[in-house]
């Protein structure tokens, strides 16, 4: 199966940035372009039908087999999708992070939801009830494009995901996604990413136990590519943890 390779770039301090090709945009959604593609008074009106909503850490946003009312749009915070499977394992497809809109695969199907969302910190969240997504629709000319686009390039990106959690060795994808994770927990204030998320859903994330996660993490520090502070991981050799990522 053909990946998709863009160039990403990572700041490592002020002065230096270091270049690397990797498969990110075969495994990261673009919802969050939906509303900046369209024109500025669109976006404007878009947002205009939306009502602020706030979830503690650990609430859901929505959940399976639960009906659709609308979409979301995060202001603040992250939050994890995921689907409980027949033994009560989760897996987690993704996390979103501020300016993702989701939510809308199951409104615009009109089905349940096949899967959960729950917020991983406190989050504000904009939500746009289903009778105004349908005048939007209506309204706005690209907009059906746009979620068209959206849902078929996410599409790709869950075949992708499939594809490396049963191919890629485990190591292999632990570093790749701790790249991912890294690009999502970026701060721009600081400059700096800390991923924080429970170990329980980064083994999930990766396809394995949390014991094996442990043992791996425990491995990765000894050999100094990543650095843990309590709950936070951080990379501390990108250029190797890349080189692991593609192997």
């Amino acid at each position: 199966m053909h990946i998709n390779v863009i160039i990403v770039t990572f700041i490592l301090d002020v002065n230096h940035l270091i270049y690397m090709s990797l498969e990110i945009n075969s495994l990261r959604f673009y919802s969050d372009k939906i509303l900046s593609s369209l024109a500025k008074e669109e976006r404007l009106y878009f947002l205009k039908h939306a009502k602020r909503l706030f979830f503690k850490k650990g609430k859901l946003i929505f959940y399976e087999k639960g009906i659709p009312t609308g979409l979301f749009l995060i202001k603040k915070g992250k939050a994890k999708i995921y689907k409980t499977g027949v033994y009560g394992k989760d897996q987690i497809f993704y996390i979103y992070i501020k300016g993702d809109l989701f939510g809308y695969h199951a409104l615009l199907a009109n089905e349940h939801y096949e899967d959960s969302c729950e917020a991983l910190e406190d989050c504000e969240v904009l939500f746009i009830n289903k009778t105004d997504i349908d005048h939007l629709l209506e309204t706005i000319e690209n907009l059906k494009l746009l979620f068209i686009q959206n849902i078929s390039h996410e599409f790709g990106v869950l075949v992708n995901t499939i594809t490396i959690l049963a191919q890629k060795p485990l190591r292999a994808r632990l570093a790749l996604y701790l790249i991912i994770l890294n690009e999502r927990y970026y701060d721009e204030g600081t400059q700096k990413s800390e991923i924080i998320l429970p170990r329980e859903d980064l083994a999930n994330i990766i396809g394995t136990a949390r014991e094996s996660l442990g043992r791996l993490l425990k491995e990765f520090k000894e050999e100094k590519l990543i650095t843990i502070n309590k709950r936070s991981i951080e990379i501390s050799n990108l250029k190797k943890i890349i080189i692991l990522a593609n192997t």
